[in-house]
């Protein structure tokens, strides 16, 4: 059982649907003064971020276009699952009102964070599976071919830009994702010889139930899509092809990853498919939860310099092997500006780390849903101290530490205040939840608690929640 805190309202989704800016906003976990409501450990919010502007759809045949013709970013919710997710519209932008100051200082007080993507609904959206046949077929009925990779592949030196875009490429395609409130782009790559593509969950959200998922490959050649799981608290999802095989783009290890490291970003940008842009990784380990009340993610991130825009979502961020080290998800603006008078990237971009990915999209695949490990206590929201204070008790007379839940196994006592998280310090709810999600359900992790003025540290195995 866990509840998520609300998430800051400087993250917005950029592919989700303009939500009503909440009265009174919940800081994340890392970022901004607390409410007076509890939250659970294992969910709570954190940096103030926001989920890039989504890229809309190309405009009817006929229709004078641009590619520089400003997007419109797209705001959204995510959080609390008690909270009813909110209606999503098509790419208009509501911006949500500046949330409030940090009670501390931190990377997160200078820039907001938004996720880099197409388009993002509040509708929950269901498990559409589909079996593929032997032989795939395309939106017309007939296979198409499949991409190869460009002239840089062979023509450039193995280890180049050229030569991993190149090859990439054509296991990089566009989402064009159409549902009952709008439609919008987005990014996505091959998993799997299976035809599984991976994207953000934000990217397919907005397709509900009924809507549709066109796939547009790198040579222009479109197939069907059909998604067979998604979780929004990691932000991913899993997309079947249905009408091309295409080849697998080769996963890596994130926790390899240093700073410093070069990296590349391939999507499709303001709806400009088979994008490349390239830098570095500038930092490791961001707590960053983009989105709000209804639909927070809650990741453990890869910060990069390489430019990333809305309609990046989904796509993969490359390491120099040219494997597979992150998924791109969101983009820092300046808190309180404007997300329809922001261009996009400056500079700071983040992506969901490989490990992660890995873990969540095997199990996306396998049973249609992410297990999210917990610790199972509620929060003190109110808490202004050093640390993160375990409420006296929990929603409707709830106990603050769940009976039998690793926190109470492990000794951890309502009043309580976590202080590190195997060994490193937490400053709030939403750093602390971030941390516990990006290990696995059965993992053994360390806590140091503060009781009474005196410190100890207690060891729990994170039991699995949906």
């Amino acid at each position: 059982m866990s509840e998520r805190d609300r998430g800051s309202d400087d993250w917005q989704p950029w592919d989700r649907e303009p939500a009503a800016a909440p009265t009174q906003p919940q800081p994340p976990v890392d970022a901004g003064p607390r409410g007076p409501e509890p939250h659970w450990a294992d969910a709570v919010g954190a940096e103030p971020t926001t989920e890039l502007p989504t890229t809309p759809p190309p405009p009817p045949a006929g229709a004078p276009t641009s590619p520089t013709t400003p997007y419109q970013p797209i705001s959204g919710s995510w959080g609390v699952p008690p909270a009813t997710p909110p209606a999503s519209a098509a790419y208009p932008v509501s911006q949500p009102e500046p949330r409030p100051a940090r009670r501390g200082p931190g990377w997160g007080a200078l820039v907001g964070v938004a996720l880099a993507s197409a388009l993002v609904a509040g509708s929950v959206g269901g498990i559409l599976g589909g079996a593929l046949s032997d032989r795939a077929t395309g939106s017309s009925g007939t296979s198409v071919a499949a991409p190869s990779p460009g002239a840089g592949a062979t023509t450039r030196p193995r280890g180049s830009v050229a030569n991993i875009a190149a090859t990439a490429l054509p296991s990089v395609v566009t989402l064009r994702v159409e549902g009952a409130d709008g439609g919008a782009t987005g990014s996505g790559w091959v998993y799997d010889d299976a035809g599984h593509v991976v994207t953000n969950n934000h990217v397919v959200a907005g397709a509900g139930d009924d809507g549709t998922i066109t796939v547009v490959l790198s040579n222009g050649k479109q197939v069907s899509g059909k998604v067979v799981g998604r979780d929004a608290s990691y932000d991913l999802a899993v997309v079947r092809v249905e009408g091309a095989d295409l080849a697998a783009l080769p996963v890596g290890r994130s926790a390899d990853v240093v700073v410093g490291d070069e990296v590349i970003a391939v999507g499709a940008p303001l709806g400009l498919d088979s994008t490349v842009t390239s830098g570095i990784v500038s930092a490791l380990d961001r707590p960053v939860t983009p989105g709000q009340q209804d639909d927070q993610s809650f990741i453990n991130a890869i910060q990069t310099d390489a430019a990333i825009n809305p309609g990046n979502s989904g796509g993969p961020l490359l390491d120099m092997a040219g494997q597979v080290i992150g998924v791109n998800s969101a983009i820092a603006r300046v808190p309180g500006t404007s997300l329809g008078g922001q261009s996009g990237n400056i500079g700071v971009g983040f992506a969901i780390p490989s490990d992660q990915v890995a873990t969540t999209v095997d199990q996306l695949i396998r049973t249609g849903k992410a297990e999210h490990p917990i610790i199972g206590v509620y929060l003190d929201s109110g808490y202004d101290g050093e640390g993160v204070r375990v409420a006296d008790d929990g929603p409707n007379g709830d106990p603050a530490v769940n009976p039998g839940g690793p926190a109470d196994e492990a000794g951890i006592e309502a009043g309580d205040v976590i202080t590190a998280f195997e060994g490193k310090p937490v400053s709030d709810d939403g750093e602390l939840v971030v941390k516990i999600r990006s290990r696995k359900v059965g993992e053994s992790v360390q806590l140091t608690i503060v009781r009474d003025g005196r410190e100890r540290d207690v060891t729990m195995v994170l039991q699995g929640s949906e």
